[in-house]
C-alpha cells in the first residue's frame, strides 16, 4: 500500500504555515505507511499580472516539486477561476493531475488517494479513482458546509463520500452534515486533529511579554489564524473600547497573515484605528509553528470569535500553553471546548456576550495544569495508530468504486 495525499492545503517553499494540520497529521501517518503528496496550487492566464500591479501575495508562485522531511511533495498547477464557475473546480482539479497520479501509480506504486477536504479535493480524488483504478478515502473539513449549499458541488461532493472507502471527519458536526447528505452513517468516522507537543507548551511569560514588547502587567489576549473575515478579529476590536475601559492596560496580540481567503490586515488595521485602540492592538504577522508558543505563553486568555471552524487545532496549541478559551458556538468549537474548565463558548453575533466572556476570562483564577493535561489528552500519538489502522482497513477491504 502507497498512499497519495491530495490536499490543496499544505506547507510549501513560499507559504511555510499553510495547512500546517494536513501535513503534522500526514507525515506521522508516513511513519507507518509510505507516501507521496500531490498539493496543486490553483492558476489561470494573468494571475502574474494581477500580483505586478495590485495585490503581490496574489497566488504566489511556487516550486514544482520539493522534498520536506524526505517525503516528495509535488505541486501542480490547476486552472482555478476566481470567483465564478467554482463546480468546475473539481473536475478540472482531476483532469490536471491525471498525468501526475497515473505516472506516480506506475513508478511509485501508488495504490490509494486520501483526500483533505471535500471540494474539490475529494471530488478529483473520486474521479482519479474511477479513471485510474485507485480506491480513495476523504477527510471532512470546514469547506463541507458551504458546498452543501451548492447544487452543483454538492451532488459531486456527494457522489465522491458515496464512492470513498472510508469517509473521515475531524469532528462530530461535520459528520451531521455528511449524513445529512445521504452518506451511510457506518461510512463516516469521526478523526480529530491532534497537537505537537514538541512545539507547544509554556514558555516564561514575563520573558515572552519582553521578546513582544508588551508590558509584563498587561493583560494580554491573542487570537492566531489567517487574517480574513471568517475568523472574526474584527469582532475582538470591535469590543476593545468597552474592555479597555475596564481593563486599560489590555493588549490584543493579532497573530497570522494572509491566505486564499485573503489578507485583511489593511482592513483590521483601519478599524482599530477607527475604534481608537490602535495602539493596544498588534499586528504580528505570521509566524512558525516552533515559534508560536512564546506568542501564547504571552497571554491570558485566547479567543477566537470565528464564524464556522471544523476542529481548530489552535485551541490545542492555545490549551497545551495553559491558555483557556473564549469562541463561538458554531461548527466542532463546542467538541474541542467540551468543558466549563477549558473555556466559555459565545453565541456568534453576540458582541455583548463576547465583551462579558472575556472579561470573566480575565478575571477567573483557571486550573491552567488541568487545560495543559486536558491538550496532553488530544496529542497527535494518540490520534495516529487509530487512523492508520483505519487507512488500511479501508483500502485493503474495497476495490475502487465507479
Amino acid at each position: 500500500m502507497k498512499l497519495l495525499v491530495l490536499s490543496r492545503v499544505f506547507p510549501n517553499a513560499v507559504q511555510s504555515t499553510y495547512g500546517v494540520f494536513v501535513r503534522e497529521r500526514m507525515f506521522r501517518v508516513a511513519r507507518h505507511i509510505p507516501l507521496v503528496v500531490v498539493a496543486p496550487v490553483a492558476w489561470f492566464p494573468g494571475q502574474g499580472l494581477i500580483r505586478r500591479f495590485w495585490n503581490p501575495h496574489y497566488r504566489p508562485p511556487v516550486p514544482y516539486h520539493e522534498v520536506q522531511d524526505g517525503i516528495d511533495v509535488y505541486h501542480p498547477r490547476f486552472l482555478c477561476i476566481p470567483g465564478i464557475m467554482k463546480w468546475t473546480d473539481g473536475p478540472l482539479l482531476a483532469l490536471s493531475l491525471l498525468r501526475l497520479v497515473r505516472q506516480l501509480k506506475r513508478d511509485e506504486g501508488v495504490t490509494a488517494i486520501d483526500a483533505h477536504f471535500i471540494y474539490p479535493d475529494g471530488v478529483a480524488a473520486w474521479l482519479l479513482g474511477r479513471w485510474l483504478g485507485l480506491t480513495h478515502t476523504i477527510t471532512l473539513r470546514g469547506t463541507i458546509l458551504r458546498i452543501s449549499r451548492t447544487r452543483l458541488s454538492r451532488w459531486m461532493s456527494a457522489r465522491a463520500m458515496h464512492a470513498a472507502a472510508r469517509v473521515f471527519s475531524v469532528s462530530g458536526d461535520l459528520r451531521r452534515v455528511a449524513l445529512g447528505m445521504g452518506i451511510a452513517e457506518n461510512q463516516v468516522q469521526v478523526m480529530p486533529n491532534g497537537i505537537n507537543l514538541d512545539y507547544f507548551y509554556p514558555e516564561d511569560r514575563v520573558t515572552c511579554r519582553q521578546e513582544l514588547g508588551l508590558p509584563k502587567d498587561a493583560k494580554v489576549l491573542i487570537t492566531v489564524g489567517g487574517l480574513n473575515e471568517r475568523k472574526g478579529f474584527h469582532r475582538v476590536i470591535e469590543q476593545m473600547p468597552a474592555l479597555l475601559r475596564r481593563f486599560p492596560n489590555l493588549h490584543y496580540l493579532c497573530v497570522g497573515g494572509g491566505g486564499p481567503d485573503g489578507n485583511g490586515q489593511a482592513w483590521l488595521e483601519g478599524l482599530a484605528r477607527e475604534q481608537g485602540v490602535q495602539d493596544h492592538v498588534h499586528f504580528t504577522g505570521a509566524v512558525a509553528p516552533e515559534r508560536l508558543r512564546f506568542y501564547y505563553s504571552a497571554a491570558d486568555v485566547f479567543v477566537l470569535a470565528t464564524r464556522f471552524e471544523g476542529w481548530a487545532n489552535v485551541f490545542l496549541e492555545a490549551a497545551a500553553c495553559g491558555l483557556p478559551t473564549v469562541t463561538t458556538r458554531v461548527g466542532g468549537n463546542p467538541e474541542v471546548i467540551c468543558s466549563d474548565s477549558l473555556g466559555t463558548l459565545v453565541e456568534l453575533g453576540d458582541g455583548d456576550a463576547l465583551r462579558r466572556a472575556i472579561e470573566d476570562a480575565l478575571t477567573t483564577d483557571w486550573d491552567r495544569a488541568a487545560i495543559q493535561a486536558y491538550a496532553r489528552e488530544n496529542r497527535w500519538e494518540a490520534r495516529i495508530p487509530i487512523l492508520v489502522d483505519a487507512l488500511r482497513s479501508a483500502h485493503s477491504a474495497q476495490p475502487p468504486a465507479h
